[in-house]
């Protein structure tokens, strides 16, 4: 890459290959990975990458594919590229995985201390410069930022997006409901697991056995088939991984010992990812954004997962690379560290931080007979109701007018439902639409709540309710509930005429229409049938938390308020009323 200014490391190296190198970790364990060098003598900087699948696929040669099941877990980036450009790339397989020895933690601080160590390995070998930065995303990308937490000597920066950094909340337990699909298919690409059975070591093996009897117990826990052939058979690796986090359901020790120390967090960073990937890496990388302590940068690109293998930001991480592996001037201090793809635009919005500083939280309240309007309540509104059961996932949705004015948004999303149920607890999943003019709908963004553990921080910003989730208080069947959650953060730029919409439900069981929805299902379901209320009055105002960063001045027009027939590019727009037709569906 070049500029009339300053150009990246250039394309001038063959690769040499070393298989299987094992390394000893201070207690005598091995871990084996692949190390790939340039081809001349010299000393270069290190690029490492760790990882529980399978080394080999890894780095096997093959023409870029779209993100899926099979290949998915195909993350580590291509070697060629960096070492043919004077870098050293080595992916390594954590403890416990592949070829390495030991148990596995699954993210533990063992886990961690191993990947330090390697890295002041790689670091002092004699064709190292003495500098390493880490890549990959997803598991990587975890790793990457838990590592970078505990400063170990020789790591300079670190290139993560598509990473989560807080298990419970971003892939485990999605608010509160346990996100059990990704988790099951998760663990069968996990190479020659050897777990270190996390939950029996901290119970003993009386306890363990009597809290997998209390799992026998509880109908939606067995409504899932997968879980219950895990403790049918616990002893099975996979079962043994599954079961540590079934076990542990509020966020304790188990997902604090996994999470990023972010007081700790100085190592120069890249997170992010894109906004297709809310159900599981984006919330990881806007909370690192926002709370790193080092330079850091923050890209989210297209609602598009990375092709297989990563290759997209390559050229990118190149830069990054070039400037805190090799003091190479490329330009990347000049630019804006919020970088922020906007659909449909095909454009980008560059930023100083994050929240965008022009933020205006609009609240869109929910009204009866499905509307959503920033319109205050007006009296007698009756509440919406909707039934729940394993024969029908019912739903209320609530749309606004037709929109007069250009408007994005672009940032976090909450949600205040005042809600009752016939059941003792009451399982919430939120999405938030789009409808075009065409009457086709875009599902942007989705939150979740178990409302037993409705328990809020006081200290967490309106826009960003942060629920604590240490506890479980079922509720009292009738009785009307304040329930606060977040959506995942979003960005959209709207045209006159679309509408959007917030639909609640207390099963995600519409059908995805991509790999990226997909991910976002999965969460448990009630085996209980019951009856939801949402009320939506003067004395309960439930309401969605839009970040509104351009247009929406004076709002939507309840009375429908149709442009002139011509779209803002000048194009005929077509003879649909999108307004008259909104008023005739309620």
């Amino acid at each position: 890459m070049y500029t009339q200014r300053w150009e990246t490391s250039r394309r001038e190296y063959g690769v040499a290959v070393e298989r299987d190198v094992a390394i000893a970790m201070p207690d005598g364990t091995h871990l084996v990975g692949d190390i790939f060098r340039p081809d001349r003598p010299g000393r270069y900087p290190v690029i490492l990458g760790c990882h529980p699948y399978n080394n080999e696929l890894q780095t096997a040669p093959i023409r870029p594919i779209g993100y899926g099941p099979h290949r998915g877990f195909l993350e580590a980036g291509d070697p060629e590229f960096f070492v043919r450009r004077g870098y050293v790339h080595a992916i390594f397989n954590v403890r416990g995985t592949g070829k390495s020895q030991g148990l596995y933690q699954m993210m533990g601080p063992r886990e961690v201390a191993d990947v330090a160590y390697l890295i002041g390995v790689l670091a002092n070998m004699p064709w190292s410069s003495g500098r390493v930065g880490m890549f990959g995303v997803s598991y990587f990308a975890w790793l990457q930022a838990q590592v970078a937490a505990v400063h170990p000597e020789g790591l300079a920066c670190i290139f993560a997006p598509f990473g989560a950094t807080d298990f419970y909340r971003d892939v485990f337990y999605r608010g509160g409901i346990l996100n059990h699909r990704f988790l099951v298919h998760w663990l069968h690409h996990v190479d020659n697991p050897r777990p270190f059975n996390w939950t029996r070591d901290r119970l003993g093996e009386q306890r363990y056995r009597q809290a997998l009897a209390e799992l026998r117990d509880d109908e939606d826990l067995m409504g899932v088939e997968a879980i219950a052939r895990a403790v049918a058979s616990p002893e099975l690796p996979r079962h043994q991984l599954l079961l540590d986090v079934v076990l542990n359901s509020l966020d304790g020790d188990y997902y604090r010992e996994r999470n990023v120390n972010y007081q700790e967090a100085t190592v120069p960073a890249v997170v992010g990812g894109c906004w297709g990937m809310y159900g599981l890496h984006l919330p990881g990388g806007l909370r690192s954004f926002s709370q790193w302590k080092g330079p850091a940068r923050l890209v989210v690109g297209p609602p598009l997962y990375l092709d297989r293998p990563v290759y997209q930001y390559q050229y990118y991480a190149l830069r990054w690379f070039d400037t805190w592996l090799k003091d190479r001037e490329v330009g990347i201090g000049e630019e804006p560290p919020v970088q922020l793809f906007i659909p449909p635009t095909g454009e980008w919005r560059f930023a100083p931080k994050w929240p965008l500083e022009e933020t205006r939280w609009t609240p869109f309240y929910l009204h009866e007979r499905g509307l959503l309007s920033e319109h205050e309540f007006w009296p007698g509104e009756v509440p919406t109701r909707y039934e729940d059961s394993t024969f029908l996932h019912g739903e209320a949705t609530f749309w606004t007018p037709p929109l007069v004015e250009v408007t994005e948004v672009c940032g976090p999303v909450a949600v205040t439902l005042y809600a009752a149920t016939t059941d003792r607890e009451l399982l919430l999943f939120a999405t938030l639409l789009v409808r075009g003019q065409d009457g086709t709908e875009e599902e942007l963004t989705r939150g979740w709540l178990r409302a037993s553990q409705r328990l809020l921080d006081p200290s967490s910003p309106p826009w960003a309710p942060h629920l604590v989730h240490s506890r479980r208080e079922m509720l009292v069947p009738g009785e009307v509930y304040e329930l606060k959650f977040p959506l995942v953060a979003t960005a959209r730029l709207l045209r006159p005429g679309e509408q959007l919409g917030l639909r609640i439900k207390s099963a995600d069981d519409e059908p995805a229409r991509n790999r990226l929805q997909q991910v976002a299902r999965g969460g448990l379901w009630r085996q209980t049938p019951s009856r939801v209320t949402i009320f939506h009055d003067p004395e309960h105002p439930s309401e969605l938390l839009l970040p509104v960063v351009r247009g929406n001045l004076i709002g939507t027009f309840l009375s429908g308020g149709v442009l002139p027939n011509v779209s803002p590019g000048g194009e005929p727009m077509g003879k649909i009323d999108r307004a008259k037709e909104w008023r005739s569906d309620q």
